[in-house]
């Protein structure tokens, strides 16, 4: 989304201004003459009660409706209402949809996302969305925020330089999508059974983006109002869409943004076979779609698209765009239903996919107070176990990169400690990007200081950019006379954020100075913390002989600096690992960031993306992470074959494209069209045993990855695939057993060059651990059964 400033001095006579004591709404009981309406009866259907009331409207009402700022209709008691307010890792004033006061100065702000996907917890992401929605809730009930939040971004983080790899899970198709679907969930469902139940009402609603193969910004002049992502199907297929499918099928997400990019020449927010064929029709999205903002304006704008600004919004509305962050459909939308470039009936179904996302709110349910969630208010903003949680967050993200044997440290020793570096008091700094006003702020250097009592802080550089060294001198002499030197590097807005991408993978300006002067001075520990979203070649660290630890933190939210501390001096033992790959310098100096292609090309030296494809060396791989103790794993159960199937619409001989087949064949890397297989309950548990032989409690990430059967039937197909993942704490010298529920068509396939899902006949391996820790491997054979009477089975 654009960004828009707001000065100072109106910001703080926004933020004084006392809200009045609830929200407007709409159907207000005691105003007979609108809340008679049917669209305000609510024992008819949202689809009828929608229907209704987009037939009171005329068209110069309805194309008011169209926009994020809608008009509201006064004649019908139906109040204004703004639609974009954010909420990426906890409740946001970015949007204009939401602000904070007197009566609500903050909200919780958790980590940075990329930190939070660090955590391979599943349950936590769902738990976070339960607080922000809380919390936007009881903001929602003081008259300061809206009922419809645009998180989470479930773009990949494809290129190391993104600049908003940070508010991203990271690069992998399954924990992005896992991500996506229970933070939505946790946000969305009023209740933990939520859709399952068939409670199809919305806590809040949230929208998943940016809608698709979006995650360039601005590389080298390259930005992403011009940007045309040429994208493979195979790629779109296994790596782009898998999210946001994810989003609409699991989560039950009720939105879903399009971006500015174009996508094979086609703007996204003008593409039909994305929006209507894909994510309605295919997908079933019950929610609206929206634009990123003003993106319809841009491809009029910006490439010249369309030839009018009537040709733009028809484009976008016969698409199945629903909704304009920004108000382009509000100016242009009715003169191109008047000049017939659009049927007046669109913008009706635009309207009611709306209207049923803020009925299924109860936006036109009466009084909220009266609601379900009418009881919360400030008093269930910034709670102490809300804070709890955000500090929890942020320390199962850390991730211990690397340790000479020296972390923990040792409150009792440490007698003398300084903090250098100039993210070592960082603030704002860690709550990233899209982030709100926190509860409060707890910098490294004030975490830092409840273990040791005689701190001496320097910050080496004046900012991130770092571009003098007039600072590193004191920092030497502070580390000198310290006995423990703790070194706070890394990035912030100004070298990674929305509309900025990196060019390089290197600490900027002097920093990588005064990290190695710092260390040489140093006659004792040396403690590196890198704070950053994205990864940084710290290859010159890892060959400091004096650093004796290396932590990456992300951005670690407003509990940061506790997080830190409590890692550091072993109050909490380390489990978080890299959502991401670690690339040398070198990487991107021969990857241009605009090429989408995720797969090695050795005929143009392309070296691949991401630990699925690339084959070069990397820093840190993806998933590495260590800790304060040790774990072994083994299997305890798992299949050795699994039988497949043909549905019972297609055949044997149909299903391998073969007339006759013959027994020996069939473990011979056959490739076989996923819809043409009974997948019903084809699906299987992998448990594996997680033993702490360490001297501390702690927990562990099972990463289960799939190094998939050959096929000369397909190409392209990953080095290994994280195919599920859990995270358990274990007690010292205790052993817990870890269940993996695999499902075979849906986490065995492989997608080929048309971007059609396959499942592979062979011997499959099932890798158990990241590549930098002991990894167990179990093979797996897929095979298709030889005739009809054979029925589908698992042999363990």
């Amino acid at each position: 989304m654009k960004n828009y400033p707001i000065p100072f001095t109106l910001f703080l006579s926004l933020l004084l201004v006392v809200p009045s004591a609830t929200q407007k709404y709409a159907c207000d009981k005691s105003d007979s003459q609108t809340s008679q309406f049917p669209f305000c009866d609510t024992s008819l259907s949202y689809q009828d009660r929608a229907i209704d009331l987009v037939s009171r409207l005329t068209i110069q009402e309805k194309v008011q409706q169209l926009i994020s700022g809608s008009k509201g209709i006064s004649r019908l008691g139906v109040p204004s209402y703004e639609w974009w307010s954010e909420a990426l890792h906890g409740v946001s004033n970015l949007g204009p949809g939401t602000r904070f006061n007197a009566t609500i100065p903050g909200a919780t702000s958790f980590p940075a996302v990329i930190l939070s996907a660090a955590t391979f917890n599943a349950s936590l992401w769902y738990k976070m969305g339960q607080v922000v929605s809380t919390e936007a809730r009881a903001m929602y009930n003081a008259g300061l925020a809206g009922l419809t939040f645009w998180s989470p971004n479930v773009n990949l983080f494809r290129d190391p330089r993104w600049g908003r790899g940070q508010e991203t899970p990271g690069e992998d198709p399954l924990v992005v999508s896992k991500y996506g679907v229970n933070y939505v969930r946790g946000l969305q469902e009023v209740s933990e059974e939520g859709s399952a139940s068939g409670d199809d009402r919305l806590k809040v609603s949230t929208c998943c983006k940016h809608y698709t193969a979006y995650d360039i910004d601005n590389w080298k002049g390259v930005d992403r109002f011009h940007f045309d992502a040429k994208v493979t199907k195979q790629d779109l297929e296994d790596t782009y869409q898998p999210p946001f499918k994810s989003c609409v099928q699991e989560g039950h997400v009720s939105s879903v943004m399009c971006s500015y990019n174009r996508v094979n020449g086609i703007p996204t927010c003008a593409d039909p076979d994305l929006l209507k064929g894909v994510v309605r029709d295919q997908w079933g999205l019950d929610g609206y779609i929206v634009s990123d903002c003003d993106s319809v304006q841009v491809y009029y704008e910006s490439i010249h698209y369309t030839a009018t600004p009537e040709d733009a919004v028809a484009l976008a509305l016969e698409a199945g765009l629903n909704m304009n962050c920004g108000d382009y459909l509000g100016r242009y939308t009715e003169n191109a239903v008047n000049l017939k470039k659009v049927d007046e009936s669109v913008v009706d179904q635009a309207l009611i996919y709306n209207y049923i996302v803020l009925l299924r709110l109860g936006f036109f349910d009466g009084n909220p107070k009266s609601q379900l969630f009418g009881n919360l208010g400030p008093a269930d903003v910034c709670t102490d176990e809300h804070k709890a949680l955000a500090l929890d967050a942020a320390k199962q993200g850390i991730v211990l990169l690397d340790n000479r044997g020296v972390l923990p440290l040792s409150q009792k020793s440490t007698k003398s400690l300084a903090v250098i570096g100039p993210n070592a008091n960082a603030t704002t700094v860690m709550i990233s990007n899209y982030a709100g006003i926190p509860c409060s702020y707890t910098s490294p250097l004030e975490g830092l200081k409840k273990y040791v009592q005689s701190v001496e802080y320097a910050p080496g550089c004046s900012n991130i950019k770092c571009k003098n060294e007039s600072l590193i001198e004191a920092a030497t002499k502070a580390a000198a006379a310290a006995d423990t030197t703790v070194v706070v590097v890394g990035l912030d807005q100004s070298i990674e954020a929305e509309g900025l991408d990196r060019e390089n993978l290197t600490l900027p300006g002097f920093q990588e100075k005064l990290v190695k002067q710092v260390a040489n001075s140093s006659s004792g520990i040396v403690i590196l913390v890198v704070m950053s979203a994205g990864p940084i070649d710290i290859s010159f660290a890892k060959n400091l002989t004096k650093i004796g630890g290396i932590l990456w933190v992300g951005y670690p939210g407003q509990a940061g600096g506790d997080a830190i501390a409590q890692v550091i001096f072993g109050d909490y033992n380390p489990g978080g690992r890299t959502p991401f790959t670690w690339y040398p310098e070198e990487y991107v100096d021969n990857v241009p960031m605009s090429d989408m292609n995720m797969r090695a090309n050795t005929s143009s030296n392309f070296p691949g993306r991401t630990y699925r494809f690339y084959n070069g060396k990397s820093i840190y791989a993806f998933g590495h992470g260590l800790s304060y103790s040790t774990f072994s794993k083994f299997i305890v159960s798992a299949p050795t074959t699994i039988l497949i199937q043909p549905s019972a619409t297609s055949k044997q001989h149909s299903i391998l494209s073969q007339d006759s087949i013959h027994p020996k064949d069939l473990y011979s890397g056959e490739a076989i069209d996923i819809s043409t297989i009974n997948c019903q309950n084809l699906t299987f548990d992998l448990v594996v045993a997680v033993r702490n032989t360490g001297p501390r409690d702690g927990s562990h990430v099972v990463l289960v990855f799939l190094k998939p059967a050959s096929s000369k039937d397909l190409s392209g197909a990953p080095n290994v695939q994280l195919i599920g993942f859990e995270r358990v704490e274990v007690k010292k010298g205790k052993t817990e057993n870890v269940t993996v529920n695999l499902d075979v068509c849906k986490e065995l396939n492989l997608v080929d060059s048309e971007g059609n899902r396959k499942l592979v006949t062979g011997q499959h391996t099932l890798v158990i651990g990241s590549p930098s820790e002991r990894q167990v491997r179990h093979r797996l054979n897929l095979r298709l059964a030889n005739n009809t009477t054979e029925t589908a089975y698992l042999s363990f």
